[in-house]
C-alpha cells in the first residue's frame, strides 16, 4: 500500500540524499542486509546479533549467543542462515527460523572477519588475527578446518633460468611476516580472494586450497574487500588511505577460456581525499555497482562517487558523530551506518512525496484553494441501523498482518529464496531497545517522542506534577464517595 502513495519518477536518483530514520537497540559495532533487504543483522558489543525489519523498523529477532563485541555478520543467499564472528574466538551459524545455533566453531585465535560460501551454507572461510586463514567445512558434527595460505605466489623459474639462492632466502623471509587480514569467496565460490598485511591480493582455490594468483595492489594493509552484485568488481580498502576498484577477470572460465597466468587485476579507479588526507572506516558498494560508498575516520560525513566518471557526487550529512559500519540497501539508494560512541543504526534515504491519488482515484490534489460545490445528498443523515450495520460489517474483515507480499523486481533470480522470518509477537523476543513498549498482550508501538525527558524541560516537570495532582485528587474524591 505504501509503494503506491511513492511518486516512480522520485525513486529516478540512484543515491539517497537525507538522514531520515536512527534505530537503536544496543550499541551496534557491525551492520549487514541480507540477500533481499527486507532485513538488516546488526551485531552489538555485549554480543548480542539483532535482526530489524526494514520495513516496520522494528526488532524480527535477537540471537544471544557470543560472549565479546561482534566483528563480521554474513547471511546465507536464501536468508535462512546467518554467520556471526566475534572477539570471543567463536563463530556461530543461526538458524533465522527459530534462532537455534547450527554450528559453533570456536578457533586458537580471535576472528577478524567470516564470510559463507556463497550456495553452502556449511562451509566459510575465517580471518583470525596473527594467524592463518581457516577454511571451514561444519557439515559434520565435528568441523573440519583447512588452512589457507597467507604468502604470495611468486613467479617460478622459465627456460632452465636459476633462482639466486640469496634472492629465494630474502623471498621466504618476507612472504613469513605476511598474514591475511580479509578473505571473502568469488560470486560462485570456487575462489577466494585474500587480502594480506603487506598489500597483495591472493586468489586461492577453494578445492585445493593452493593459491593461483598473487598481485601487490599497495603499501599498506589491506583492511576490506567487498565484491558487487555482478562479482566482477572488487572494492579494496587499504591503511594507505586510498580506496580502490579493481577490475576482475571471470574466474568461472578458469581452465576452459582463461589460465592462471593469464588472470590480471586491473585498478579502475583510486578515491581518496587528497587535501584533507582522510581514512576510511569502512567501504561498500551501492546495490548495482555504479557506486562507492564511505564512512570518514574522524568525521561524521558519508562519501559518495560515482564509477563512471570517479567523481564525487555527494557527501551525506551525518550525525555529531564518527561513523563505523557502512552498508547500502540491495535494491533501493538507502544507506545505513553505525555510531561509532552511541552505536545508533543511521539511515539515510529519499524523501519522496506522496501521491495520495493513487489510493483514492476520485482524490484530487490542487495547487491553490478551490470553491467546493457540494453534492445534494452527501450530507445527508443515515438511519441509526444502517450505519451500525455499515460499522459491523467492517469488523467482520480480520486483517492479515503476518502474511508478508514481495515486491516484484526487488528480488533478481533465486538469490533470496522464499524464506521469510517469522513474526514474533512475545514483547520479549522483540523489543527494540527503548524504541518499543507494549501497550498489551502481543501489542507494541514505538514510544512517544520526548517520553522520559521530564528532567531536561522544567515545563514538562510542572505538567507531570499537576497531573499528579489531578489524579490523586480525583482518588480522593474517590474515597468520599
Amino acid at each position: 500500500m505504501n509503494l503506491s502513495l511513492i511518486d516512480p519518477f522520485v525513486l529516478a536518483q540512484d543515491y539517497p540524499d537525507t538522514l531520515t530514520e536512527k534505530l537503536q537497540s544496543g550499541h551496534a559495532t557491525c551492520l549487514r542486509f541480507d540477500h533481499t533487504g527486507d532485513y538488516l543483522a546488526s551485531g552489538r558489543v555485549d554480543g548480542t546479533v539483532v535482526i530489524f525489519d526494514i520495513e516496520t523498523n522494528g526488532v524480527a529477532r535477537k540471537l544471544q549467543g557470543h560472549t565479546r563485541q561482534i566483528q563480521s555478520l554474513s547471511w546465507s543467499r536464501d536468508g535462512r542462515y546467518l554467520l556471526t564472528s566475534s572477539q570471543d574466538w567463536k563463530c556461530i551459524l543461526w538458524d533465522i527460523k527459530d534462532g537455534s545455533r547450527v554450528r559453533t566453531v570456536r578457533f586458537e585465535a580471535p576472528v577478524y572477519i567470516a564470510e559463507l560460501h556463497p550456495f553452502n551454507h556449511l562451509l566459510f572461510v575465517a580471518s583470525l588475527f596473527e594467524d592463518q586463514p581457516v577454511l571451514v567445512d561444519v557439515s559434520s558434527p565435528k568441523p573440519i578446518k583447512r588452512i589457507l595460505p597467507s604468502a604470495p605466489l611468486r613467479p617460478q623459474a622459465t627456460n632452465g633460468e636459476e633462482i639466486d639462492p640469496a634472492v629465494a632466502a630474502k623471498q621466504a623471509a618476507q612472504d613469513a611476516k605476511h598474514s591475511t587480514c580479509v578473505t571473502i569467496f568469488t560470486a560462485f565460490g570456487n575462489h577466494i580472494i585474500a587480502g594480506t598485511s603487506k598489500g597483495w591480493i591472493n586468489i586461492i582455490e577453494t578445492e585445493t586450497c593452493t593459491t593461483i594468483h598473487s598481485m601487490r595492489l599497495c603499501n599498506g594493509v589491506v583492511i576490506l574487500l567487498r565484491l558487487a552484485s555482478n562479482g566482477r568488481d572488487l572494492l579494496v580498502n587499504s591503511s594507505d588511505r586510498v580506496i580502490r576498484t579493481v577490475l576482475m577477470p571471470d574466474l568461472s572460465q578458469l581452465g576452459i577460456d582463461l589460465e592462471p597466468s593469464n588472470i590480471k587485476l586491473q585498478v579502475e579507479h583510486k578515491f581518496q581525499d587528497v587535501v584533507n588526507r582522510l581514512s576510511w572506516n569502512h567501504v561498500t558498494f551501492s546495490s548495482t555497482g555504479e557506486f562507492v560508498t564511505a564512512t570518514t575516520f574522524m568525521n561524521p560525513d558519508v562519501y559518495v562517487w560515482e564509477r563512471g566518471h570517479g567523481s564525487l557526487v555527494k557527501i551525506l550529512e551525518g550525525p555529531r558523530e564518527e561513523l563505523g559500519v557502512v552498508e547500502w540497501h540491495p535494491s533501493r539508494p538507502l544507506v545505513v551506518a553505525c555510531g561509532l560512541e552511541s552505536g545508533c543504526v543511521y539511515i539515510w534515504s529519499i524523501i519522496s512525496p506522496q501521491k495520495w491519488s493513487a489510493l483514492a482515484p476520485d482524490f484530487g490534489e490542487v495547487e491553490e484553494n478551490v470553491e467546493y460545490v457540494e453534492r445534494e445528498d452527501e450530507f445527508d443523515v443515515h438511519p441509526a441501523e444502517q450505519v451500525h450495520q455499515r460499522r459491523l460489517d467492517l469488523e467482520d474483515e480480520e486483517p492479515d498482518v503476518v502474511t508478508l507480499d514481495r515486491v516484484k523486481g526487488d528480488i533478481e533470480g533465486d538469490a533470496a529464496g522464499t524464506f521469510g522470518v517469522p513474526v514474533l509477537l512475545d514483547i520479549e523476543d522483540s523489543e527494540s531497545g527503548e524504541d518499543i513498549i507494549a501497550v498489551g498482550p502481543g501489542t507494541m508501538r514505538r514510544r512517544t517522542p520526548g517520553t522520559g525527558r521530564e528532567a531536561v524541560n522544567g515545563d514538562t516537570v510542572k505538567d507531570s506534577g499537576s497531573t499528579a495532582q489531578g489524579v490523586s485528587r480525583g482518588a480522593a474524591r474517590n474515597r468520599r464517595r
